[in-house]
């Protein structure tokens, strides 16, 4: 662009959604090394899942499935769904979680571009609440081989106590309020091997493999700065005054932005460019928005992690945000 008149060349759906794909693949690149190759198995039955529902949808709605199968949007749903559950859930609880977002959430609405909810985040919160115990059976890192996986994943005998741990947000949430923790502080609780230097064992670095992956896309321009820096740094803001003030009963700025999915929110999630906010002050605040109610949600909800709920919380709220956060129109004058 060189010369005027400056004119962008329009980017497709499918370049975008491709540029997400890969942006992705640091942070499963952390999570294969760190958790076992099972993550990729549930992403490849959550992306023939996703293409079949969308297909029959297309179909059923009488629209051209080519066109539509081909700008990877359901794939990028279904990989953040596989992403988001545990690596050992059952074949069947993704699949009927990634029907759920593609038929229900996205299809049934009228396809891409006029879902109100994040389909990921909506299939995320119905299979927790049906299937709490199924959705809370974590791995430790390194726990499991690829073969003891699979077999858990197409539907080997589950023995949970034998195979899986909590999150390190259960676990740090569990001592603190067991009240057995001897008043040592929440950095002295994190010696226990489930801890790492910030977050999780290994999930503190498939956080940083994320936001590697956000950071590319902001550079792609394929997101803005808003949401990440509104997300990250009310998360951050938020759980500060606590922890100074009461350390040995709140984790810190760092061990929230490091574990769980905060990452994965801030740069793949809230960012949809659909169930989003779309004026730069108004994607501040559905961001900012989402930090406090995740903080909250993790602190004194039922679940480890608030970042689907805070999602879908915040999406019902992002047509007044739009509508409150619109510039003024030039030559008009603002009514009384």
């Amino acid at each position: 662009m060189n010369n005027s008149p400056f004119v962008r060349k329009p980017a497709s759906v499918q370049s975008v959604m491709l540029q997400v794909l890969v942006a992705l693949l640091p942070g499963i690149a952390a999570y294969v090394w760190f958790y076992g190759a099972g993550i990729l198995v549930n992403l490849l039955i959550a992306s023939i899942t996703a293409l079949t529902g969308e297909a029959l949808m297309l179909t059923a709605r009488g629209k051209p499935r080519g066109m539509f199968l081909g700008d990877l949007s359901a794939i990028v749903t279904a990989w953040l769904i596989a992403l988001t559950f545990p690596p050992i859930v059952p074949w069947w609880l993704t699949v009927t979680a990634t029907l759920l977002a593609i038929v229900v959430v996205k299809q049934l609405y009228g396809g891409l571009g006029q879902n109100p909810f994040n389909p990921a985040m909506g299939a995320f919160c119905l299979m927790i609440v049906a299937y709490p115990a199924l959705m809370s059976q974590w791995p430790s890192a390194g726990q499991l081989d690829f073969a003891s996986q699979l077999q858990l994943i197409l539907g080997g005998e589950r023995v949970a106590d034998a195979i899986t741990g909590a999150t390190p947000l259960d676990t740090l949430r569990t001592l603190l309020r067991a009240g057995n923790h001897a008043g040592q502080t929440t950095a002295q609780l994190m010696q226990d091997p489930a801890f790492g230097h910030l977050g999780g064992a290994g999930s503190e670095w498939i956080a940083l493999g994320y936001l590697v992956g956000g950071l590319f896309l902001v550079q792609r321009r394929i997101i803005t700065w808003h949401i990440p820096a509104g997300f990250c740094g009310g998360l951050a803001l938020v759980a500060l005054l606590p922890w100074a003030l009461h350390p040995a009963q709140y984790a810190s700025p760092a061990f929230h932005l490091a574990t769980g999915g905060a990452m994965l929110g801030a740069f793949f999630i809230l960012t949809d460019p659909v169930s989003g906010a779309t004026t730069p002050r108004g994607k501040l605040i559905f961001a900012a928005g989402a930090a406090l109610l995740t903080y909250v949600i993790r602190n004194f909800g039922a679940y480890p992690d608030g970042i689907a709920f805070a999602t879908l919380l915040m999406n019902i709220l992002v047509p007044i945000i739009d509508m409150k956060t619109q510039a003024p129109v030039f030559g008009h004058k603002k009514k009384d």
